[in-house]
């Protein structure tokens, strides 16, 4: 008998509708669906009924009936504790959200007794790490991981750079990266030349315990031999922040992998860099009116 709890009531549908599996991937929950409790997921919107029917038999549902968003605090509070989540372009995912609902394990008794190999996952302390492309980003990224203890910092380019020396970076051409690398980061930006980089020969060459971490562009990676990858143990996971396209259909199967990590492209998502990204517009605006050169210009 399928079991749902309104919040709110209202008239009237809401279009551009998508799902995001919030811990546990589709085909994950539906395989155990006999032998655990029916899995819980919150729907932020009046949606069309043909969704919800299709979760009806397997699902318990929680709705914010209405046709206005769900506040923000309704959300967070709502998320925690949900196997996944049914909601709009327009809302707002981000980190508070995903932690909310990353405390799952804790509340719905997966937090048992003390398992030296649950949950186990790699550290930096003592890693090789491979920078693909060390500009500004790269950089960035670079200053922020020396302090967990990383052995050794290794980046290819074009050209060895200054600017490496501060972190102790050597440069490498990029098959040594790949081979000595157990963290491998595309930091570069994307080109015609490098559209595809991350395919298959790619993945073959790097260690079979390398994390893969694109921060760049989706177009980077080549994704159905990322999948490839990942599924066969080739590399040990992956964690993508950009993805090609955006959003990433939620048939991707890289959304069935429990050794992939999807963010909504939300690097920049932090109240400081936000308003420097809108400054700045505001100034290359004022720069153009004024017959002057833009601070950035493409």
């Amino acid at each position: 008998m399928f079991t749902s709890r309104v919040i709110r009531q209202s008239s009237r549908l809401t279009r551009g509708l998508y799902l995001v599996l919030v811990q546990r991937c589709t085909a994950q929950l539906f395989s155990s669906m006999s032998n655990m409790p029916k899995p819980k997921v919150y729907v932020t919107r009046r949606v069309p009924q043909e969704g919800l029917k299709v979760l009806e038999p397997h699902c318990e549902i929680t709705q914010w009936d209405s046709e206005k968003p769900v506040p923000r605090a309704e959300l967070i509070q709502q998320v925690a504790g949900k196997d996944a989540l049914f909601c709009l372009l327009t809302d707002k995912i981000d980190a508070d959200v995903l932690d909310a609902a990353a405390t799952q394990s804790v509340r719905d008794g997966g937090w048992g007794t003390w398992d030296p190999l649950w949950m186990l996952g790699q550290g930096l302390e003592g890693s090789t790490v491979g920078i693909v492309g060390l500009g500004r980003i790269g950089m960035a990224v670079a200053r922020r991981l020396s302090p967990f203890g990383v052995s050794k910092f290794l980046y290819s380019g074009h050209h060895p750079k200054e600017e490496a020396n501060e972190v102790g970076a050597e440069f490498v051409d990029f098959e040594t990266l790949l081979g000595k690398s157990d963290f491998v980061l595309g930091c570069c930006a994307l080109t015609k030349e490098n559209q595809g980089l991350f395919n298959k020969k790619t993945f073959s060459k790097m260690k079979s315990n390398a994390v893969f971490i694109n921060t760049s562009r989706g177009g980077l990676v080549n994704q159905e031999d990322l999948y490839d990858a990942l599924k066969s143990k080739q590399i040990a996971a992956a964690g993508l922040d950009v993805t090609s396209p955006e959003p990433l259909p939620t048939n991707s199967l890289l959304l069935t992998l429990n050794n992939c990590v999807v963010l909504p492209h939300i690097g920049s998502a932090t109240e400081k860099a936000r308003g420097a990204m809108s400054a700045l517009t505001g100034r290359n605006i004022m720069a153009f009116l004024r017959g002057e050169k833009m601070p950035c210009q493409i």
